[in-house]
């Protein structure tokens, strides 16, 4: 693996899977492969776990992490070509990527959408701009539209946690007080898609994801005839696609409950808003599997970069 951007990007997604499961067992095994290789962490965006889980796993490896807040400690940053830099930007794309692969010998980016120009947000053109001028492997840490470290984190925690072979998955939204990303609902499908499982989607009308990544996935717009008999529950708001960026409903029907949760097993990526998202009786119940989900980050980012080190 050269670089990990999307979910497709792993090749054998069961056997990742399985690999990733072994690394929790002995996280230091590999600690020699990452000796004397450096991991460059830029954030054009705020994160805790993201953050956090990957320079975990870097240091797990034997890695030396580097951490910049881009957005905030470096010159800003040009991602147009031909442009005339009379403006706000003091640095081009072309050299800053070009430097920054000089110190390290892997470089991950975190950088939202505007959720006001799908187009623009569409061609990915911060994290694709990274895997064009770079010289060194880039891994994906959330994207405008994908959030693949998350996406691989989820299907490590429901192989974890599942009682049957085929588990039926629902990917639930649920409402929040601003417009979201669609980049960790996208992961989501594209994970599940990989696996052996019974997926379904349920939201309310209007919120129906990219058609290309849905694909034939079925999508339920009752959300209690989508939760009935589901083995784990994956609450996530993400904002109107096709009235891009806009937030359609703000009621609180939507909000997962312990009554609709039944004894399904509830995932959320995290940061979750109590009692707007889910409410407390869930969180706090032995069926969240939210916490294991966060220390799975770690894994799913390990797996990654020892793949890639790997293939140095």
């Amino acid at each position: 693996m050269k670089k990990y951007t999307n979910i497709s990007d792993i090749k054998n997604f069961p056997k990742a899977i399985q690999e990733a499961i072994q690394l929790k067992k002995n996280p230091l095994e590999f600690s020699a492969l990452g000796k004397h290789k450096t991991l460059g962490l830029l954030f054009f965006n705020s994160s805790l776990r993201t953050r956090l889980s990957t320079q975990k796993a870097a240091l797990n490896l034997g890695m030396n992490p580097i951490v910049m807040n881009v957005s905030g400690d470096a010159w800003g940053i040009e991602f147009e070509d031909g442009t005339v830099m009379n403006g706000s930007t003091a640095e081009h794309i072309k050299e800053a990527a070009a430097v920054v692969s000089q110190y390290c010998d892997v470089i991950a980016v975190r950088a939202f959408p505007t959720l006001t120009d799908k187009e623009k947000d569409e061609t990915e053109q911060v994290l694709k701009s990274f895997v064009k001028y770079a010289s060194v492997p880039i891994v994906n840490m959330e994207s405008a539209t994908a959030h693949p470290l998350q996406g691989f984190t989820d299907a490590i925690t429901i192989t974890e946690h599942k009682k049957n072979n085929k588990p039926k998955v629902v990917l639930s939204w649920a409402p929040h007080t601003k417009a979201l990303p669609h980049a960790v609902a996208n992961s989501f499908v594209n994970a599940m898609q990989n696996m052996d499982v019974d997926f379904v989607m349920t939201h309310p009308k209007g919120y129906d994801l990219n058609p290309e990544i849905v694909g034939n996935t079925p999508v339920i717009y009752n959300q209690a005839d989508a939760l009935k008999d589901a083995d784990f529950v994956y609450a996530k708001n993400w904002s109107s696609y096709s009235d891009y960026g806009k937030v359609l409903k703000t009621d609180s029907d939507w909000m997962i409950t312990k009554e609709k949760l039944g004894d399904a097993k509830f995932m959320h990526c995290l940061p979750v808003r109590r009692n707007v998202v889910v409410e407390d009786a869930v969180l706090d119940s032995e069926n969240s599997l939210v916490i294991q989900q966060a220390n799975n980050r770690t894994f799913a980012a390990q797996w990654v970069l020892k793949t890639i080190l790997s293939n140095l």
